[in-house]
């Protein structure tokens, strides 16, 4: 096996203090779980394990499809979740429009894995650069058709992250991003 992971061990769990940042008083997370995607159970696994650390209440609301996110969301809504966080998923990155809609009707703030789901209008995203991803796909696409076999090249994480704010959407939710929050973001759209 060779190629790109976009998966990072601890990285869901920053994500979780990155909600708590947001909503500082937040003791109920919501956690958009896409059942179906191998990534999304580890991801699962991580933010449970720091919630409980942190005396926190996860309540996933697991999804199959993208039919699935709407009721996922009044699910989440109607335990009282404060803040809800987006694993990293196949499906979950396809539906972001449909997911920041959702999330904005439902006044849900929302923590996210790729910037995507913020250039769709979600609220705050941390993680890794899918294009960096891509582009790293593409050399190794490029060894491997010059002979390279697959076997001999290594597994590769990406080795920087990236912090994304859409302060429209924060307007739009009512919330007030800390200054030190701006103060660490990679970008702020306006």
């Amino acid at each position: 096996m060779t190629g790109i992971t976009p998966y990072i061990k601890g990285l869901p769990a920053k994500q979780l203090e990155l909600a708590r940042e947001v909503v500082p008083r937040a003791t109920r997370i919501g956690l958009l779980d896409d059942v179906t995607d191998p990534k999304a159970h580890p991801q699962r696994k991580e933010i449970e394990a720091a919630g409980q650390a942190l005396e926190l209440r996860i309540i996933p609301a697991e999804v199959r499809t993208s039919a699935d996110i709407g009721a996922a969301y009044e699910a989440l809504s109607a335990s009282g979740v404060e803040v809800v966080i987006v694993e990293q998923s196949n499906t979950l990155i396809s539906a972001r429009s449909q997911i920041a809609e959702i999330a904005a009707a439902r006044m849900l703030p929302t923590v996210y894995g790729y910037r995507e789901h913020v250039e769709a209008g979600g609220l705050i995203s941390y993680g890794v650069n899918l294009d960096w991803c891509f582009h790293r796909a593409a050399y190794y696409v490029d060894k491997i058709l010059k002979g390279a076999k697959s076997s001999e090249l290594p597994l590769e994480f990406p080795t920087s992250l990236q912090m994304v704010i859409n302060l429209k959407t924060a307007k739009a939710l009512k919330l007030v991003i800390p200054p030190a929050l701006l103060d660490r973001a990679d970008e702020v759209i306006e």
